[in-house]
């Protein structure tokens, strides 16, 4: 596929919320690092309507104004559901999405589509104006959208709080922000690959984290959220790419979420060129 030459904006926006929506929901597929005989997790279908509330999976419990780096980290890592966020062996979310160019206020519209599993995702994206897909196999990576190149999603996000505890990652303590309401922390893996995370102060909870990549910063803010068998999955996330040229802004609705789903064999698969 390739981005409409008729809007050269809408190209720069898609290519990069792409992006941005990988780092968000690659995360939670990380399998365990364990080798377990349970059973496979049964398959779990919900409707995500927008105002599904706060993170509510993991119940968080109220944190002492004097919690530790490492203790918001782990809070927060709860907020998402824990260990069964981290055990997931899929995700889909499907919805509508609204971008924001630096010079505009009228959005582009359109729909996604994602599907993780692990390190592996798949992103598609199609509005009036543009269509792009991506593909990361957990090897390589493609993309449509000439140019642009998805880089491994573990790396970024989500997926690096969900290893903060692991041998050679490091958690450190960031300035309060918003008058101490929200507390933020840095978790840095082993190549030194870095995510800024921002928590709820009194509960841990995740409300954002911050990635600065490539000499531009990608911010995602985590608006409403809802529980599928006790795992946090969000409904509605904004998403800002600060550039020397301005600040992209990205809206998403997740209008369905599908968890441990039976993947098609060639759900990952790179189009031959």
């Amino acid at each position: 596929m390739k981005i409409s030459n008729k809007t050269p904006r809408a190209h720069a926006s898609a290519a990069f919320f792409s992006l941005l929506l990988c780092c968000a929901t690659a995360a939670a597929q990380q399998p365990a690092d364990k080798t377990s005989d349970k059973p496979a997790q049964p398959q779990q279908t919900a409707s995500a309507a927008p105002g599904g509330g706060a993170a509510t999976a993991g119940k968080p419990a109220a944190l002492a104004p004097s919690a530790t780096v490492a203790e918001l980290a782990r809070a927060a890592y709860q907020s998402l559901g824990g260990d069964r966020f981290r055990d997931l062996r899929n995700m889909v979310l499907t919805g509508s999405l609204d971008l924001y160019s630096p010079v505009s206020t009228q959005a582009i519209s359109g729909r996604f589509g994602v599907i993780t599993a692990g390190e592996k995702i798949r992103q598609e994206m199609q509005s009036p104006f543009f269509s792009a897909s991506l593909i990361y196999d957990g090897v390589q990576s493609y993309s449509s959208v000439r140019g642009f190149e998805l880089p491994n999603p573990s790396k970024f996000g989500l997926p690096v709080l969900v290893k903060h505890a692991q041998p050679g990652f490091t958690v450190s303590a960031l300035p309060e922000k918003d008058g101490k309401k929200v507390r933020a922390f840095r978790v840095t893996d082993p190549e030194g690959n870095a995510t800024d995370f921002r928590v709820e102060a009194a509960t841990g909870r995740l409300v954002g984290y911050e990635i600065p990549f490539g000499g531009v910063t990608f911010v995602v803010e985590i608006k409403n959220t809802k529980e599928i068998d006790g795992v946090t999955v969000p409904t509605n996330f904004v998403q800002r790419l600060a550039t020397p040229q301005g600040t992209f802004i990205a809206e998403f609705k997740v209008k369905e979420a599908k968890l441990n789903q039976e993947l098609p064999a060639d759900a990952f698969a790179i189009p031959a060129k």
